[in-house]
Parts: structure tokens; sequence; C-alpha cells
């Protein structure tokens, strides 16, 4: 099995206005988080919050912890999200599977010592998506379907904008200790996600460009309001927002994206907004 990750540090939002391109995707771009019969992740220093992938083809993967967790096990002082962006596929937690479709989420709470990825069918793999962040108490496991979600509809065509909303992992569906995950899915004609902007000192946030068709991209933007940088994203590539940070994108087609949180307020609607007009 191969397990690889990289450490990611923070950075103060006046050096990132300095930032030429390469930086600025070496510092926040994820990318190579989907290789087959890899798990591959990023550990960041915002929140401490690690993001991955994992692609169990004729192998089944366990997911271990790294050396900055200083851990026994991955999950001894930490919970953890994971949505299946792929094809069926199953999760052992310490014994107990639990099957996984496509889009379909699983909360893992802290203490959970064994988490193993498998796939229905090698040449079709599931894709796992995770977030992970610390948690100071142990909650349930839990299996949340699009049945479960809480939805919300947001937007409209005339602002190329109309989306749905899925909200997953949160504290209305399931009781987690700061991790947040939920699934945006732009309609047909629309592009434009999380705008208008907005940004929030109380927590971080990354996003997970997938079903992205083939040539086509998103554009994500990111930075302080009065001071905005763009990041290219491809299909099953991720990016880091620090909460100093706004985080909207637009795509060259429609697409689906997955945003996870983590940090002190549970409160989806915590947000300090921008008026568009005010962006720069």
């Amino acid at each position: 099995m191969s397990q690889n990750y990289t450490l990611r540090y923070a950075a103060h939002p006046e050096d990132v206005k300095q930032y030429d391109t390469q930086r600025l995707r070496k510092e926040f771009l994820i990318s190579n988080l989907m290789k087959k019969g890899e798990i591959n992740m990023v550990y960041s220093l915002y929140d401490r919050f690690v993001t991955g992938g994992a692609v169990p083809t004729t192998k089944q993967l366990t997911l271990k912890p790294f050396e900055e967790l200083k851990a026994k096990y991955f999950l001894e002082r930490r919970e953890l999200g994971i949505i299946n962006v792929g094809n069926t596929g199953s999760v052992t937690i310490d014994g107990k599977v639990y099957k996984m479709k496509y889009k379909e989420a699983l909360y893992v709470g802290r203490g959970a010592k064994k988490i193993v990825f498998k796939s229905n069918n090698k040449a079709k793999p599931a894709l796992f998506y995770f977030n992970s962040a610390p948690a100071h108490k142990a909650y349930p496991t839990k299996l949340v379907t699009l049945e479960d979600a809480d939805i919300v509809h947001l937007g409209s065509l005339k602002t190329s904008n109309d989306r749905q909303i899925n909200k997953l992992l949160v504290n209305s569906i399931v009781e987690t200790c700061q991790l947040q995950m939920g699934m945006t899915e732009l309609k047909e004609g629309s592009v434009w996600n999380t705008m208008p902007a907005h940004s929030h000192n109380r927590r971080m946030e990354v996003y997970f460009y997938f079903e992205v068709p083939k040539g086509q991209a998103v554009a994500h933007f990111m930075g302080q309001p009065q001071e905005t940088r763009h990041i290219w994203l491809q299909n099953n590539e991720a990016v880091i927002s620090p909460s100093w940070s706004i985080h909207a994108g637009a795509g060259t087609s429609n697409y689906i994206f997955i945003w996870g949180m983590a940090g002190e307020n549970l409160d989806y609607g915590d947000m300090d907004g921008v008026k568009i007009p005010d962006l720069r």
C-alpha cells in the first residue's frame, strides 16, 4: 500500500499579496489526490486540517497516522469525514462495514482505530475524498445519504449561480466536534459558486472540485475581499481557504464541489458577507 502526505504552513495575508502564480499554487492548491492504489493527503497548519483521497483498486487501503500527528492511530485525537465521489465501495471502521455509493458521506468519530477503504470493482474504483480535524470528544460514526441531507436551493440562472447545497456532515444532521462537510451542485448553465462572496474568521475551509468536464476548468477566487487572487483548478483538485480569505469560483462549465470546514463555530450561517461591487 502507498500512503503519501505533504505539510503546508499557514501564511499571513500581507505575505500572500506578494505571491506570484507559482507560489500561490504551491501553498494553496492540492493536486494528485485521486491516484489509483494510493492514499494521498495534505496536512495544513490552518486548524491542523487534513485533506485526502483514497482510491483502492486491487487491494484495500488502510488509513495510518503520519509523523506529524504523533499518534498511535489516525483518529486517536481526530474526527473524519468521507464522501465517495466515485463508484460504489465500502469503508470498514473497526470491523464494521459501511457501504458507500456515489455522493454518500460517512462521519467517523474520535477513537476509531482501523479505517479501511475498499472498492467493489477494481476496474471502476470508488474515489474516497476525506477531511479530518482535531476532536475533543468521541461522537458516533454515522452514514449520511443524499436522502438524509439538509438541502438548500440558492441563486438563479439569471445570475449564473443556480445551485443545490447538500449539507451532509453538519450539526443539523450529525454530531461533530468541529468538522463540517457538504456538497454544492451547480445546475446546467450556472457556473458561479459562493457568490456573493464571504469570509469567516471563526473557521477555515477547503474546496474540492469534481465532475469538472474534460477540457474545462474552474477559476477559484481567494484572498482578502479588497485584494483577491485566483487559482485555476482541474477535475479532482482542491484548494485551501484560510479564514481571512473569500472562497468563490466560476467554471467554464457547471461542476460539483465539496466544502469542508473546521474551526470554533458550527453555525453554517456564520459568514462575513462582502457586497459584489466591493470586491477588488
